[in-house]
């Protein structure tokens, strides 16, 4: 009896243990949610935790919305229509001598031009050249931009995020007198390049409108 009864005893002890153990982590969890919705509001969640959070499956579908849209940098952009497939630089700095050196290399984003996910005008620009003495392919990166026309796709990938962009103009501007605006009503895209053919200051533009965007990984 003195056994069934230590058993009964052992027994109830657990119970306790793991109903204040269930109780701890029920309140705990609680807590965390709260703490965290309240943090997220006042837009105070680190970047970093908030991602891992997401991918743990563990927010609500709109902070994982809001997740999503956190901005990232271009790292490379296709255009289907000329066959286009290149990287993206994207230099710190709009020092004339700097935007150079990352132009012989690739296309380049503007440094203080919208991100990828940001309402903003991304403004992307490159070398353009049809001559046959130049063997450096970044000068021919954007050579057929001028050819775009409206409805044309164009996919740009940032580190998590592909965006999906539809061409909206195309045309032949004066670097000078045209200036390219930062600040626009609506998710853009500004592909700009020299007109090899032109005047020193003469640029093919093309404006594109974001129309989707899906993870890297569908």
């Amino acid at each position: 009896m003195a056994q069934v009864h230590d058993s009964k005893e052992a027994s109830g002890l657990l119970a306790q243990v793991f109903a204040r153990k269930f109780s701890f982590v029920a309140a705990f969890t609680l807590v965390f949610f709260v703490t965290f919705s309240v943090l997220q509001a006042f837009e105070l969640v680190p970047e970093e935790i908030a991602k891992e959070e997401v991918k743990e499956g563990r927010l609500t579908a709109s902070v994982a919305e809001t997740v999503k849209a956190l901005p990232e940098y271009p790292t490379r952009i296709e255009i289907p229509a000329i066959e286009m497939n290149a990287e993206i630089a994207n230099p710190t700095s709009t020092n004339v001598a700097v935007l150079d050196r990352a132009l012989l290399k690739t296309a380049v984003r503007y440094p203080t031009s919208a991100r990828l996910g940001e309402e903003g005008n991304v403004i992307l620009f490159g070398h353009s050249s049809y001559l046959p003495v130049v063997n450096n392919e970044a000068y021919k990166i954007f050579n057929e931009i001028q050819k775009l026309e409206e409805g044309d796709r164009i996919t740009v990938y940032g580190t998590e995020t592909v965006y999906v962009y539809e061409v909206d103009a195309v045309e032949e501007k004066d670097a000078e007198a045209d200036a390219i605006p930062l600040t626009v009503g609506e998710p853009t895209l500004t592909l700009s390049t020299c007109d090899s053919f032109g005047k020193k200051t003469d640029r093919f533009v093309v404006t594109a409108k974001l129309v989707g965007s899906h993870p890297i990984e569908d």
